[in-house]
């Protein structure tokens, strides 16, 4: 397997807060690269747009990136943390508001050039509805696709990458699923233009995202970046990776290999009370030491497995190769793979 390069959201090593509370002292763009060098294998760092990106910054994170040796993954285009974007931004009915949102991107993509950052992360978190009779859905794709397109032309050499959500904060995105986003990246057809999977997006929506890999390579190698981290389905709560969905994270890492993904893991996660330096080294860990159970199985040997469509085998094997302990238990014909268990309930 190919080496992996690890990156995290810059916001990982800084202040947190909801509806609730504050949590953590803030702190500044120079510290909060230092604290990201503490991250043994984080390698990359993704900044946002007015949060830790902005114009006046830009001597001081070029200088930063210099002296830590990190390297910049992506910037995020703020088009969901401002009121200003609360009815959408590409998308939005007011023409002022939709210019606004063509101007943040274009400023990003130069932000991005100037610190030599190849992707721009696009999320569209405002742009969809809340209620039945409220949008006009053809109008708001038209108005997706011809103002993408318009954006992506401003730097051909800049990557954008939509990164898709099914809900929050609309109740209704309307670049929700994995689907949506390939009839998008169709619709827009400029090569600069891809997606970003986000694990945590992927499982709000009910997706397998080793899938949506799948279906990104087969629709012209469109998978620019990945973040990963975890949730329980229910909401994005941008765990650590490997909390809950271990052998889906196997799988997905497994796709990654597949389809000859070559960019960076980056980490996405909101440690509001965790130490952010811990919880990122723990995701690292988990990514590294699962990539280390596909060696061991084999990528052929995997391959093999999914030709052959056997659950019990698959899940034999992968089973043994996380936990070598269960190889003892053996069934009655000596073999540890395919085991019953049986059940009695006597009455009083």
């Amino acid at each position: 397997m190919k080496e992996a390069k690890f990156s995290a959201a810059l916001a990982t090593f800084g202040s947190f807060r909801d509806r609730y509370s504050d949590y953590k002292e803030p702190k500044s763009t120079p510290e909060l690269l230092e604290e990201a060098t503490r991250v043994d294998g984080l390698s990359g760092i993704e900044f946002v747009s007015g949060w830790d990106l902005k114009d006046e910054y830009l001597d001081d994170i070029r200088s930063s990136l210099e002296k830590t040796g990190l390297a910049p993954v992506a910037c995020i285009a703020n088009l969901s943390f401002s009121p200003r974007w609360a009815k959408g931004s590409f998308t939005a009915y007011d023409p002022e508001t939709r210019e606004a949102a063509k101007a943040e991107v274009r400023k990003v993509m130069d932000q991005a050039a100037e610190i030599k950052c190849p992707l721009v992360n696009l999320w569209f978190g405002q742009d969809g509805y809340d209620y039945c009779f409220q949008a006009d859905y053809l109008r708001a794709w038209e108005l997706l696709v011809l103002n993408l397109k318009e954006v992506a032309d401003h730097n051909p050499n800049i990557r954008l990458g939509v990164e898709y959500k099914i809900k929050e904060p609309r109740t209704h995105c309307f670049v929700g699923t994995v689907g949506k986003t390939i009839l998008l990246l169709h619709a827009v057809d400029r090569p600069n233009v891809g997606a970003i999977i986000d694990m945590g997006h992927a499982l709000a929506a009910y997706e397998n995202c080793a899938e949506s890999i799948a279906l990104l390579k087969m629709h012209g190698d469109k998978l620019f970046s990945v973040h990963l981290n975890d949730n329980y389905r229910l909401w994005d709560d941008d765990l650590m990776v490997g909390s809950i969905h271990i052998i889906e994270y196997l799988e997905l890492l497994y796709w990654l290999e597949k389809t000859g993904y070559d960019y960076f893991y980056s980490l996405d996660i909101w440690p509001a009370r965790e130490d952010g330096v811990g919880a990122a080294s723990e995701c690292i860990r988990w990514i590294k030491g699962l990539r280390r159970v596909i060696e061991k199985i084999g990528m052929e040997e995997l391959e093999g497995l999914i030709q052959e469509g056997d659950a019990v085998k698959a899940s034999a094997t992968i089973r043994e190769a996380l936990l070598p302990c269960s190889s003892s238990f053996k069934n009655q014909s000596g073999d540890s793979r395919g085991i019953t268990v049986s059940w009695s309930l006597s009455g009083p």
